[in-house]
């Protein structure tokens, strides 16, 4: 079946804002593939899902709104009827995927599921056993049977995917990549609005989250706080900013500026007029199996971009070619590498290039849509 027939029923209480989602439905679009959304929403956020691992699950008004969101969806999804040819599951989707495979056996219709990350983990990253080992146990369980459900898995990079073996049992051979890449109706090349020429521009945009490593980025700002010239922005919150501005405060640092959440024009101008923006420097599993959304933006909007060092992004891309890599949770390391990249602006000027020229073959919406409307097309044949 070619893409342009291929119809799809985008399914589940998916977060419908998150970029996984809008860039694989617009990909799919763009590709000539007819996605039909059928979606209700279950969560309020990040707190709503963390205050239910750590036990919400418990009341009955969370499984009343489990009840009503899936009666919904259910109406949708019946008002489609038979209408598709295949059934994708969108992130996150551990609770989703049981519905859907009864749906897709009545159906007789396959089912995938763009598992993308594992919900389990990131529970344990956030610490959340240590309040609930009985809520992050269940939720392991039911990632581990909702893995063997689909007909196909959707992963974005093959570290990932030897995680899910290791620990859920589900062998790599099941899995099938798409990259995170970027969107880039967003995030593309913007002229600087000019800043000072004397000042050198070092940028993190993100959620504070531990495998950022947002403590090594300010240990490095202080052992550049002699340079006048190198200044760091950090833009955001999240669970460890609060820890970021009293290191920062603590060391009398100077050259670093904390700036609440950013989007859509404003955050891109950040972007734009910075002379390097950072990845992650952490050291979880999750930051070293992952290629991270803010440094594909970056790559689209053909900055600079310096990260740390990790099998996912050692697999994708090349250092000194698309971007330039140093050791994690090195602070030393981190610092050196800025010092470097400030000494070599010719060097600067080539990552910009290749690093913008590799994501628009590889990681934009049309190219990761081509991925996917393949890897769909091959689960209908």
């Amino acid at each position: 079946m070619k893409a342009s027939s291929l119809r799809v029923c985008y399914f589940g209480t998916y977060r419908a804002e998150y970029s996984r989602n809008r860039i694989l439905i617009e990909g799919l679009r763009r590709n000539g593939v007819q996605v039909i959304e059928c979606h209700e929403r279950l969560w309020d956020g990040i707190e709503d899902r963390v205050e239910t691992v750590q036990g919400g699950w418990k009341r009955p008004g969370f499984w009343w709104r489990v009840a009503t969101v899936y009666a919904r969806l259910l109406r949708r999804y019946w008002q489609i009827g038979g209408a598709y040819d295949v059934l994708v599951v969108g992130y996150p989707g551990q609770l989703d995927v049981f519905l859907a495979r009864l749906l897709t056996w009545l159906q007789r219709k396959p089912l995938v599921w763009d598992i993308f990350m594992s919900i389990y983990l990131i529970a344990l990253e956030r610490g959340l056993d240590a309040k609930s080992r009985l809520g992050v146990d269940l939720l392991r369980r039911l990632e581990w049977l909702a893995c063997r459900l689909p007909d196909q898995l959707i992963i974005d990079t093959s570290a990932y995917a030897v995680w899910f073996e290791q620990t859920h049992g589900i062998p790599t051979t099941r899995f099938h990549l798409v990259p995170t890449g970027a969107d880039d109706r967003l995030f593309y090349p913007t002229p600087p609005s000019g800043h000072k020429a004397e000042q050198f521009t070092i940028l993190y945009y993100g959620s504070f989250i531990p495998n950022h490593g947002v403590l090594t980025i300010v240990e490095a700002a202080g052992l550049l706080a002699d340079n006048l010239t190198i200044h760091f922005e950090l833009i955001g919150d999240g669970p460890e900013r609060a820890m970021a501005v009293a290191l920062a405060q603590a060391k009398g640092l100077t050259n670093v500026t904390f700036v609440g959440w950013l989007e859509g024009d404003a955050l891109r101008q950040r972007i734009a007029d910075a002379d390097i923006c950072l990845g992650v420097f952490g050291t979880t599993p999750q930051s070293l199996m992952t290629v991270q959304n803010k440094i594909y933006e970056c790559l689209a909007m053909g900055k600079p971009v310096l990260t740390g060092e990790g099998p996912a992004v050692a697999q994708t891309l090349t250092h000194r070619l698309h971007l330039y890599l140093c050791e994690r949770q090195n602070p030393a390391a981190l610092a050196q590498a800025i010092r470097t990249l400030r000494a070599a602006p010719a060097l600067r000027q080539e990552l910009s290039r290749q690093g913008r020229m590799f994501f628009c073959q590889e990681f934009c919406l049309k190219s990761l849509g081509a991925r996917m409307a393949t890897l769909l097309e091959q689960t209908v044949r």
